[in-house]
This record gives C-alpha cells, sequence and structure tokens, in this order.
C-alpha cells in the first residue's frame, strides 16, 4: 500500500516510492529503494523535500499518513477550486493547431538567441539583455494569439536542447501567467524577460554536472545550487538587466514554507514574479524529458505539483492551474465511455471541459476512429474521469495526436 508521509516520519527500513517534490530539489536520481543508508536519511531530510510516499508493502509502516485515494481527493478538490478562483481568460484569438507553425518559428528563433546568450556567458562576455526584448514580444504575441500553442510546444525538447528549451518555455509560461494575473502590459513583458534569463547562472556549471545522467554528489549538488547566485551576478554585470529580471534569477528556487534556496525566504518575503518563476520553473522541468528521467504527462504535474504543499504560493498556483488548464494540452485522459484521449484545446468557459481527441477504447482494448469532442458542448453525452499515465498504456507518439500535422516537416 502507498502512502504519504512527512519525510520527518521517515525511517531505516521504509521503502520509498517517490519523492514529493521536483528533480531540482534533491541530489537522488532514482526515487524507488529500501531506505537503509543513514546518509540517504540526512540527506532527505535536509534537502527541503518535506513529504514523500513510502510502500508499506515492501518496507516499513508507519503509524498516520494518507492513502492515494485521500490525496487523490484532495487535489481534484483543489483543482475544482481553481478553476474558478479567476476569471476566465479571454477567448483564443486563432486556434492551437493554427498557431503551432508560427509558435515554432518563434521557438526557433527563442532556442538560438538563449544559445548565444549561454556562449557569450561561458566565454566571460558581457550579456545584452535589452537585445532579448524583441524576442520576448514575438512569444507575448504568440501567447496573446493562443495562450496554449507556444507553452505546449516547447514542452517537446530534445533533451540535449534543454537548457535552452527550459528558458523559453518558462518565458512563455511567464507571459502567460502574468496575463491569467492580469498584469500590466509592461510589467507582463518584464516577467518575459526575467523568464527567459531566469537560468543564466548554469552557464557557470561545469557541463558534467550539468547534464550527469545519474545521482549528483554532495559538493555536486552545492554546485548546482549556486546558479541561481551566479546569474544573478552575471546579470547585475550586463548592467541593463531590470530588477524583476534580478530577482527572479535569484529567487525562483524560493519556497513559502522557507525550505528553498538560497536565501530560505518564506511567504511574502519572496515577491510575487519570484513565486511566479517558481511554478513556471517547476512545471517545464518534470514534463521534460531529461536523461535520467522520464517525463510527466502535462496533467499528473499539475497534480504531483497540488500535492507538494509547502512550495508555492496557492493563489499563484491556482492562476498557474487556470493558465495551463486542469488537463493541459497534450493530457492523456480516460473518458466515461471508456474511451481515452489526448487534450487538444482548453475551454476557456470551463477548464473542467476542454476539447479531447478519442483514438481508443479500454473495452475492446483495440483503437477507435479518431474524432475530436468538445465536452463543453452542451450535447456532449461524455465527461473526463481520470488522467492516465501514456506508460501504463505503453502509447508511442502521442504528442502526434494534438499536432495533427500543423507544424512544417524538420
Amino acid at each position: 500500500m502507498l502512502k504519504k508521509i512527512r519525510t520527518d516520519q521517515l525511517r531505516l527500513g521504509m521503502f520509498l516510492h517517490e519523492l514529493c517534490g521536483s528533480w531540482m530539489d534533491h541530489p537522488f536520481w532514482r526515487a524507488k529503494f529500501v531506505l537503509q543508508d543513514a546518509d540517504d536519511l540526512r540527506r532527505l531530510r535536509e534537502c527541503g523535500i518535506s513529504e514523500v510516499w513510502i510502500d508499506t508493502a515492501l518496507g516499513l509502516d508507519v503509524d498516520g499518513g494518507l492513502s492515494q485515494a485521500e490525496v487523490a481527493l484532495q487535489v481534484e478538490e483543489e483543482l475544482e477550486v481553481a478553476a474558478v478562483a479567476l476569471p476566465a481568460p479571454a477567448p483564443v484569438a486563432t486556434s492551437t493547431r493554427d498557431e503551432l507553425a508560427r509558435a515554432a518559428l518563434v521557438s526557433d528563433q527563442a532556442k538560438l538567441k538563449v544559445q548565444s546568450l549561454f556562449g557569450e556567458a561561458r566565454m566571460g562576455q558581457a550579456i545584452h539583455v535589452e537585445g532579448c526584448l524583441p524576442l520576448v514580444d514575438d512569444i507575448i504575441g504568440s501567447v496573446a494569439r493562443n495562450q496554449g500553442a507556444l507553452v505546449s510546444l516547447v514542452r517537446l525538447k530534445a533533451q540535449d536542447e534543454y537548457t535552452y528549451m527550459h528558458s523559453v518555455a518558462v518565458c512563455a509560461l511567464m507571459v502567460a501567467l502574468a496575463r491569467t494575473l492580469k498584469l500590466p502590459d509592461d510589467e507582463v513583458r518584464a516577467a518575459g524577460l526575467a523568464g527567459l534569463l531566469h537560468d543564466m547562472g548554469k552557464a557557470r556549471i561545469p557541463l558534467a554536472v550539468l547534464n550527469k545522467p545519474g545521482r549528483l554528489t554532495d559538493d555536486e549538488f552545492r554546485v548546482m545550487r549556486q546558479h541561481p547566485a551566479w546569474g544573478h551576478d552575471l546579470l547585475l554585470t550586463s548592467g541593463d538587466a531590470p530588477a524583476m529580471a534580478l530577482d527572479v534569477c535569484l529567487h525562483h528556487h524560493e519556497k513559502v514554507d522557507g525550505s528553498g534556496y538560497p536565501h530560505a525566504l518564506k511567504a511574502d518575503q519572496i515577491s510575487l514574479h519570484a513565486q511566479m518563476g517558481a511554478v513556471c520553473d517547476v512545471y517545464d522541468a518534470v514534463t521534460s524529458a531529461r536523461p535520467y528521467k522520464a517525463p510527466w504527462d502535462p496533467g499528473e504535474a499539475v497534480r504531483q505539483m497540488a500535492q507538494w504543499k509547502g512550495h508555492f504560493n496557492p493563489k499563484v498556483f491556482q492562476a498557474f492551474v487556470k493558465t495551463v488548464g486542469i488537463y493541459p494540452i497534450g493530457t492523456l485522459v480516460k473518458l466515461q465511455s471508456g474511451r481515452l484521449g489526448v487534450v487538444t484545446e482548453q475551454n476557456a468557459e470551463s477548464l473542467l471541459t476542454p476539447r479531447v481527441k478519442v483514438f481508443f477504447s479500454t473495452r475492446s482494448m483495440l483503437p477507435v476512429r479518431q474524432e475530436v469532442l468538445d465536452l463543453a458542448e452542451r450535447t456532449a453525452a461524455d465527461r473526463i474521469v481520470s488522467v492516465e499515465q501514456p506508460e501504463k498504456w505503453n502509447f508511442k507518439g502521442l504528442d502526434d495526436l494534438w499536432i495533427d500535422g500543423a507544424l512544417p516537416r524538420r
């Protein structure tokens, strides 16, 4: 039986099933193992992870904790609250499919720009921040036409381009989140720039550590945690980095419970923009493929992040859910009819009823004729009953279903 417990309840002999936090929060490259080493126990308690899942069938148990069913119920209740917490976003001006080709061009240009920035930083050259603004404006334009297209597209990054495309993804997510929060246009632009520059400190991390496919040593983990301060120094040296970019770069790994870094800030000590950066940074990280972990389905990522108590400002997280959706584009879902489908578009009026392309029956265990269902229509006779993990069904190429041939051949 899986049980969620506090990290301070961990004991040697327990079977650790999963850590409730992003891979950035801990030095463990694997999560499933019997906790036998006192040093591992110490590291778990010190790394900033406040809760874990244990498997009581494979190791020791403890009084208290929450079952999977109890946690799932709490999460769905929180997401439903998030769905109505803010006014509905403005209807999209362009469909996701129609915006994808333009979003791909913006993404390619952004990757080249970020590669250039990192190259300059690694050679000790000053970063020209002002030169990034036209690119940020292009990203704002794409997000304004369709909030989901670019945000969903940049999630599909290759492992060897993660460092660069992660910055692009966080930029797009920051822009979209700022729009959900109804921030002024100049603040939306500044938030996008801050997202683009938030990880510049990684330019100083040795590539052997940055791209290591296995467990980090304690020393390597300490080096990795230096990147916010190093990035802040790089941006200060540039001379033209705005205050928001400096703040988000330095504080996007802070947590509201004070367990983050580099300054262990709490709650209102962390600015709104840094709190935004924390959510956007984690979401893109956990939905991206890395050498040591498979990406989470976007819908699963939202549900996992909703469980991490003390990580995010609840109001900012609610706004983020409103931004990407309870069922983000690309999420594999099961319908009441037993069919499986992939979310292709959000419904601005109700995050619980997106458009879904169905393609498989769990009753016959056979493919079915592909069709797009608008679950918001009054005549819709189906509804989502669960988010499914693609690996459970061994499906390949799910992203092709929502992209639907809209991208030019590379």
